[in-house]
């Protein structure tokens, strides 16, 4: 369903602030799975997520999603397919528009916009009948501006607006980093009910190992640009919290032996 080939991106190249983010990636993603990736800071992890849904362009190689490829496509195109929810629950949204507003924005979502009525008889009870689901009260709440609920609603809210549409593919970019305990698992929770109930195919970046480890049916992690481990099937079944840890520790004492190993030779040619 989705098909990443070799795909590589690098920022400031050729200069002193040089970063290879993606070197090589190769990623194909079965329709319906959920796919969590995991990874340390600098990974390429939400480079990832960026490349897939067009923010740039990759130097190298090349994107299919549905068949299609998608490669030279603008990010407005890819968003006809794509459904995106940010780490920033203020990220994605028109604050100072209504729950309603917002709905009606996202419900044109990759398409032409024309003059008319935003927000209709008709869907206003599609909006209320979605944003029911929550069980929060906000289907009562259309008329309220979105900018002045918590946190927490207006992720809620986001995730219901990205997944309304049932895009090909739903990329959620460490959604709930920014939330309380709270309504960081109110919203991981949703957020598993609606891939799953509506089998769409979800790649979710995540720093919780918690999450990595209860969440999804594969999980990919990455290191320096490229993916390191993928588990899938029996082996993400089993996989621990207490596991994924450990390796990320080894990763981390790996780095700093790089680092010493660097300036140990930096000290003998100077």
């Amino acid at each position: 369903m989705l098909e990443i080939k070799g795909i590589r991106k690098t920022f400031h190249a050729g200069s002193v602030n040089e970063v290879r983010a993606l070197q090589g990636v190769t990623l194909s993603v079965r329709e319906g799975s959920f796919t969590v990736v995991i990874g340390t800071n600098g990974s390429g992890k939400s480079t990832l997520l960026n490349a897939i849904a067009g923010s740039f362009f990759v130097d190298e190689g090349k994107l299919f999603l549905a068949d299609r490829e998608i490669t030279r496509w603008a990010e407005h195109r890819r968003a006809r397919m794509m459904g995106r929810v940010f780490q920033n629950p203020f990220t994605g949204t028109a604050p100072a528009l209504t729950i309603a507003e917002n709905f009606a924005l996202a419900s044109r979502r990759g398409f032409r916009r024309g003059l008319g009525w935003a927000v209709n008889g008709k869907l206003r009870r599609q909006i209320q009948d979605v944003v029911s689901q929550l069980d929060m009260g906000l289907e009562n709440r259309l008329n309220t501006p979105i900018g002045t609920l918590s946190g927490g609603q207006r992720q809620a809210l986001t995730l219901l607006m990205a997944s309304w549409l049932k895009p090909r593919l739903l990329l959620l970019d460490e959604h709930t980093a920014a939330l309380d305990p709270k309504s960081a698992d109110q919203v991981i929770t949703l957020t598993d009910k609606i891939v799953n109930r509506d089998r769409l195919t979800a790649l979710m970046v995540t720093h919780s190992m918690q999450q990595a480890a209860r969440f999804g049916d594969r999980l990919i992690m990455m290191h320096r640009g490229n993916v390191i481990e993928d588990l899938d099937g029996d082996r993400k079944k089993r996989v621990r919290a207490e596991e994924l840890f450990e390796r990320f520790q080894e990763l981390r004492r790996a780095e700093l032996l790089d680092e010493s190993a660097a300036e140990m030779l930096h000290r003998c040619y100077v």
